[in-house]
């Protein structure tokens, strides 16, 4: 018997939107209502809601304009495939990741060596200079992450690390990343990154698995809580999550 990919929770969201749409509560060409009000009309999170939002954008069937709103576009509305599976929700990835890297953290902190450290503080600057070029870091910020894991010695944690972190490429956590990844974004997550190197040259477990998933933590909610920036206008994404 055929498994069948359980729907994610954007999804569902997503077709709740659909069918409203549907039914003529939002016109086409019209604005949806902001973020806090549509929560709760949906009964659901505004982090979850956003990356509804983005899904929708993907497929089409919304629009965000910059300083305006999130539209409702002229288009056919009849084609489930606009809320399709895009990849794991953006949110529940970072989450899985503070989870695993916090504890591979721990191992590691246990066993850095001073070649690991330089080769995580070379990848650190890497960052630095690229993100100050104004180009993505990212292949820096995965060497970084992976460097940890590899030196906690677990090869099936280190596994999970890397496809977690290549999981930001999915399509609905690459849109959002496209919204709100900036040299501003990537200078903090240098700085995070720094505290993290900090606590593994002190051989400080606990503080490595602290910084880690702070950093992660953080990194998630300038994902999620900037997913919508660009339509600042309405106030929606100035709110606090």
């Amino acid at each position: 018997m055929k498994s069948t990919e359980p729907k994610r929770l954007y999804q569902s969201i997503a077709t709740q939107i659909l069918t409203l749409i549907r039914q003529g509560e939002f016109p086409a060409g019209e604005r949806l209502p902001p973020e806090r009000e549509l929560a709760i009309k949906l009964g659901v999170s505004r982090p979850s809601l956003r990356e509804a939002l983005i899904a929708l954008e993907i497929g089409g069937k919304v629009e965000i304009r910059v300083g305006s709103g999130v539209y409702v576009r002229e288009t056919g509305i009849d084609d489930e495939s606009a809320v399709g599976s895009l990849g794991d929700s953006p949110s529940e990835l970072m989450q899985a990741r503070a989870a695993i890297e916090g504890s591979v953290s721990v191992l590691a902190a246990a066993r850095m060596t001073a070649a690991t450290l330089d080769r995580l503080r070379r990848s650190i600057e890497r960052m630095r200079r690229l993100a100050a070029a104004g180009k993505s870091p990212v292949e820096a910020d995965r060497q970084f992450h992976m460097l940890i894991a590899e030196a906690a010695g677990n090869s099936v944690l280190s596994r999970f690390v890397g496809e977690l972190f290549d999981s930001r490429h999915d399509p609905i956590a690459a849109a959002m990343r496209g919204h709100t990844e900036s040299p501003q974004t990537w200078t903090e997550a240098v700085c995070e990154h720094e505290e993290i190197l900090r606590a593994l040259q002190a051989s400080d477990p606990i503080a490595a698995q602290t910084a880690m998933r702070a950093h992660l933590k953080a990194s998630g909610e300038r994902w999620i809580s900037g997913a919508l920036k660009k339509d600042s206008g309405t106030g929606q994404a100035s709110e606090n999550a």
